[in-house]
């Protein structure tokens, strides 16, 4: 199964692709899509269109996304959900169901700690991706929040088996 995780930003949006083999995880590819300055509908378009560029050669199975926090810049907050949007937007028109963490749990489930800093995550990321180099914190980020998703579909994945083999 491949994982598609994003990190959304405006500015800079990082997305990592990762394949899942039972207990065997591999890095795939990592980026980050940069939409320099100017006005906003132009820098929306063409994060949409890298994105679904993204999606289309890596072809996931499934994608998260993680969710936006809310910070004392209201603009800033607003932009970083447009974009968000816009992420959301790129993997679902590629009939991908989306799954959407908080920054929180994508750390506790990657780093162990919920407030993790940045250089945990990217640390923890390459060790349980060996060889795997992100090009950016936004890549690494990404990549985390792929595999928080494929940690979170594993074990829902197995209770249902469980549950199914207890009936």
């Amino acid at each position: 199964m491949r994982v598609i995780g994003i990190d959304p930003g405006l500015a800079a949006c990082g997305w990592g692709v990762i394949e899942v083999e039972g207990p065997r995880l591999r890095h795939v590819a990592n980026g980050t899509v940069r939409t320099g300055t100017g006005d906003l509908p132009p820098r929306l378009m063409r994060l949409h269109a890298e994105l679904s560029a993204v999606v289309a050669r890596h072809a996931p199975d499934a994608a998260a996304v993680e969710q936006t926090f809310v910070n004392r810049d209201g603009l800033g907050t607003l932009k970083l959900g447009q974009a968000r949007g816009v992420a959301v937007l790129a993997v679902a028109q590629a009939g991908l169901v989306v799954g959407e963490y908080l920054p929180n749990l994508v750390k506790k489930t990657v780093v162990g700690a919920g407030h993790a800093a940045k250089q945990q995550i990217d640390h923890m990321v390459r060790m349980q991706l060996p060889g795997c180099d992100p090009d950016s914190p936004d890549a690494a980020d990404a990549l985390a929040v792929a595999l928080c998703h494929a940690f979170h579909l594993q074990t829902s994945n197995r209770l249902a088996s469980a549950i199914a083999a207890a009936k």
